[in-house]
C-alpha cells in the first residue's frame, strides 16, 4: 500500500496504520460493553446503530487528537531520515508505545465501566487527583501485573504482524507542503472542539446507548473541560429576587423565623425543650435501601443488625441522596444545600467558614468532630471539615497495633469505630456532649475486611455490605457498656447509593437511601416516618429532634415542621440536576435545558417526557440557581449569617 498521491502524504502512511489500530480498538470496546451491559440495551437495529455509528464519529475526532505526537513527530523528521534507521526507529517506538496506551484505555474503560456502567466521566477526572488511593484501589481489586503483560503482549503482537501497514512512503515533499497537511489537521481539531460536545451524543431515551455512543479518550477530556460549570452561564436561569421567593416560600415552615424580607436566613426555635444528648451521625459508604430487608429486599437482607433496629427507631422510609459521590453526601450532611453543577462545595476552593451543621453543635458547647478511616486529605475533606466547625480525625491517628485490616481505601469499619469510642469516652470524662459525624469506607471496592467476621467471600459487594453491617452491631454493642451510651443519638444513613446506573440518565431509583435514628434511652419514639425525605433535610430534622434553636441558612428543613403536599428531593450528578415532587422529575442540564420527566424507579424504566409544570420548573432552577449564587458570593458563610442575625435583633430593639 501505498499512499504517494498527494504530495507529502507518503511520509503520514503510519497515521493510516494507526487510525486503524484506533477504529478497530474502539469498535471491539464498544462492543464489548455492549454486550457486558446485556438486558439495559434491548436487540433493536436503532439502538445498534445509533450506538456504532455515532460513536464511529466520537472516535473519527477522538483519533485526530489522540494521533498529535505521530503526527509531529512524522512533519518534522527530515526527508532524509524517513526511511533510515535513525527515522524508523523513533517513528516505530511511537507507534508502539501510543498502541500499548489503546489497548490500556480499552482495558481500564472494561473495569471503570464495571462500576460505573458509564464511559469515562467526571468521576475518571476526579480520580487523577488522587493516584494514591485510585491505583491502589486498582491493584487491590485487579490483577495489574498479569493485566499490563497481557496488554504489552498483544501490542507487540499487533505491532510485530503490521510492519509494512506503518512504514513511511518515500517522497519529495518540502516541509511547507507537509505542513499543508498539519494545518488541515489542526484546522480539523479546531472545528471539532467548537462544533462537536460531550452531550451531543445524549439523544435516546436508554443511558446506556447514549454512553456507548461516545469514545473514552474523548469523553475523558469533555469531562475535565466541564469540571467547573458556572451555573448562569450554562443552565436556565429566572430573576434572582424571584428566585430567592420561591426557596423562600419552600423553606417557610412554622418554627422559622426570617431575618429580612428577602432571602433565607431564619432563625429556628423549637416549642419543646432542648434535649442535650450526644449525636453520633455515621455515614455509610455506598449503603442503597435495598441492601435492606427493611426497605423491601427480595433477596436474604444483607442488613440483619440494622434490620434488627428497625423497631427501636425512628425509621425514614422514602428518603434520597443527593448525589452518587461521596463529597455530595457529605456536602448535604454537613451543610443542607442542593447539589449545585460541577465540583461538590467539598473541593471547591474558598469554602471555608461556611454555616454548617458541625458550628452550629460547636455553638452549642459540643464537640463537634469529623472521622474518617481513610487518609482525610482523600476529596479534600480534612480540610473542608477542619475550617468549617469541626475537629478532624483520621486514619493517621489509628496505631498500627489497634487496626484488623486495612486497604488503600482506609481501615476496617470496626477500627473507625474503636477510633471513636476512644473519643466518645475522652469528651464523656471531660464532661463535653459530642457531635460525631464518621464516614465508613469498607463497603468500597475492593471490598474486603477482617478474616473471621462472617461467611462471606472476600472481593464481593455483598460480603462487603454484610461485614458493614455487622460492623456497625459491634459498634453498638461496644458502645452499650459505655457510661454515654443512653444519652446518645444514633443517626445512622447513607452518603449515596451503591451504583448510579440505569436506563435513564437521572435514574431516580439509584438515589434511595436508608435512614434510622435510634435513641438507646427512648428519647426519640420508635416510629415510621413515610413521607418524601431529601438528604438536605437531614440536618434540620435531627436538631429539631433535639428541640434545638439556632440561626439557619439550610436549604432542607425540619421534615416534621413541613406541611404535608410539599416534599421534594433534589438528586444530580455533575452536570445534570434533578428535582422530584408530584410524581415528577424536572432535569435541568447545560445548554440552558430543562425537562419534565416520568421519573424511573427501577433498573429497566426510561424516564418518558411529561409536559411540563411551570410552578415546578420555577421551584428547581430556583433551588439550584440561588445555591450558587449563595456560595460564589459569600451568603453562605457563617458570618454573612451571623451578620443578618444582628442587623435582624437591632431591627428588633
Amino acid at each position: 500500500m501505498s499512499l504517494p498521491a498527494f504530495p507529502g502524504l507518503g511520509r503520514f502512511r503510519p497515521l493510516a496504520w494507526l487510525a486503524g489500530c484506533f477504529l478497530a480498538i474502539a469498535t471491539l470496546t464498544r462492543l464489548a460493553l455492549l454486550v457486558a451491559t446485556g438486558a439495559g440495551v434491548p436487540a433493536t437495529p436503532g439502538y445498534w446503530l445509533f450506538a456504532f455509528g455515532v460513536g464511529l464519529g466520537y472516535d473519527l475526532l477522538a483519533f485526530a487528537y489522540f494521533a498529535w505526537p505521530l503526527l509531529l513527530l512524522l512533519w518534522l523528521l527530515p526527508t532524509g531520515w524517513l526511511l533510515r534507521r535513525r527515522g524508523r526507529v523513533p517513528v516505530g517506538a511511537l507507534c508502539l508505545l501510543l498502541l500499548f496506551v489503546l489497548l490500556f484505555v480499552a482495558v481500564s474503560e472494561w473495569t471503570f465501566w464495571d462500576e460505573f456502567q458509564a464511559r469515562f466521566n467526571f468521576i475518571a477526572v476526579d480520580y487523577l487527583v488522587y493516584t494514591t488511593e485510585v491505583i491502589g484501589n486498582i491493584r487491590e481489586s485487579y490483577p495489574v501485573g498479569w493485566i499490563l503483560a497481557a496488554v504489552a503482549a498483544v501490542a507487540l503482537g499487533a505491532f510485530a504482524l503490521t510492519p509494512r501497514w506503518r512504514r513511511p512512503v518515500r517522497d519529495d515533499a518540502g516541509f511547507a507542503a507537509r505542513s499543508v497537511v498539519v494545518a488541515a489537521w489542526l484546522g480539523l481539531c479546531v472545528l471539532g472542539t467548537w462544533l462537536v460536545s460531550g452531550d451531543m451524543k445524549d439523544r435516546t431515551g436508554n443511558t446506556y446507548v447514549n454512553e456507548l455512543a461516545g469514545n473514552g479518550i474523548y469523553q475523558f477530556f469533555a469531562a475535565y473541560r466541564s469540571a467547573s460549570l458556572d451555573y448562569p452561564r450554562y443552565y436556565r436561569t429566572v430573576p434572582i429576587d424571584e428566585a430567592w421567593a420561591q426557596v423562600r416560600a419552600q423553606v417557610a415552615t412554622p418554627d422559622a423565623t426570617f431575618f429580612g424580607p428577602t432571602g433565607i436566613a431564619r432563625r429556628i426555635h423549637n416549642a419543646a425543650p432542648e434535649r442535650r444528648m450526644n449525636v453520633v451521625l455515621i455515614s455509610v459508604e455506598s449503603l442503597s435501601a435495598d441492601f435492606s430487608g427493611t426497605y423491601g429486599r427480595k433477596k436474604a437482607s444483607l442488613t440483619p443488625q440494622l434490620d434488627a433496629l428497625t423497631s427501636k427507631s425512628l425509621l425514614f422510609s422514602d428518603l434520597w441522596a443527593t448525589g452518587t459521590r461521596t463529597v455530595r453526601g457529605l456536602e448535604a450532611l454537613s451543610l443542607s444545600v442542593p447539589p449545585t453543577p460541577g465540583e461538590s462545595i467539598v473541593k471547591r476552593e474558598h469554602n471555608e467558614g461556611l454555616a454548617t451543621l458541625g458550628e452550629i453543635f460547636r455553638r452549642k458547647g459540643y464537640h463537634a468532630q469529623f472521622l474518617y478511616g481513610g487518609y482525610g486529605a482523600f476529596d479534600n475533606m480534612n480540610a473542608y471539615f477542619g475550617h468549617n466547625g469541626y475537629d478532624v480525625h483520621d486514619r493517621t491517628e489509628i496505631p498500627a497495633k489497634d487496626i484488623h485490616h486495612e486497604n488503600v481505601w482506609g481501615v476496617a469499619d470496626e477500627d473507625l469505630y474503636t477510633m471513636a469510642l476512644k473519643r466518645f469516652d475522652a469528651d464523656f470524662d471531660a464532661g463535653r456532649p459530642f457531635f460525631a459525624h464518621l464516614m465508613t469506607t469498607s463497603n468500597h471496592r475492593p471490598y474486603t475486611f477482617p478474616a473471621g467476621r462472617g461467611p462471606w467471600p472476600q472481593g464481593k459487594r455483598e460480603s462487603a455490605v454484610a461485614y458493614t453491617d455487622w460492623a456497625i452491631g459491634d459498634f453498638l454493642r461496644r458502645a452499650s457498656a459505655k457510661p454515654w451510651f443512653r444519652n446518645t443519638l444514633f443517626v445512622i444513613t447513607a452518603d449515596h447509593c451503591a451504583s448510579s446506573a440505569g436506563i435513564a440518565a437521572l435514574p431516580a431509583f439509584r438515589y434511595r437511601i436508608p435512614l434510622w435514628v435510634y435513641t438507646p434511652g427512648g428519647q426519640v419514639a420508635p416510629a415510621r416516618f413515610d413521607r418524601m425525605v431529601s438528604q438536605i433535610d437531614i440536618a434540620p430534622t435531627l436538631l429539631g429532634l433535639l428541640g434545638m434553636d439556632y440561626d439557619s441558612r439550610f436549604y432542607g428543613v425540619d421534615v416534621f415542621q413541613q406541611p404535608p403536599g410539599h416534599e421534594r428531593a433534589l438528586i444530580g450528578t455533575y452536570q445534570l440536576l434533578g428535582y422530584l415532587r408530584d410524581g415528577k422529575l424536572v432535569q435541568l442540564s447545560p445548554h440552558r435545558k430543562v425537562d419534565t420527566l416520568r421519573p424511573a424507579y427501577a433498573r429497566d424504566e426510561e424516564q418518558p417526557p411529561l409536559p411540563e409544570d411551570p410552578a415546578l420548573t420555577l421551584q428547581a432552577i430556583s433551588a439550584y440557581q440561588t445555591a450558587a449564587a449563595a456560595f460564589g458570593d459569600g451568603t453562605m458563610r457563617q458570618d454573612a449569617l451571623d451578620q443578618e442575625a444582628r442587623a435582624a435583633a437591632a431591627r428588633t430593639h
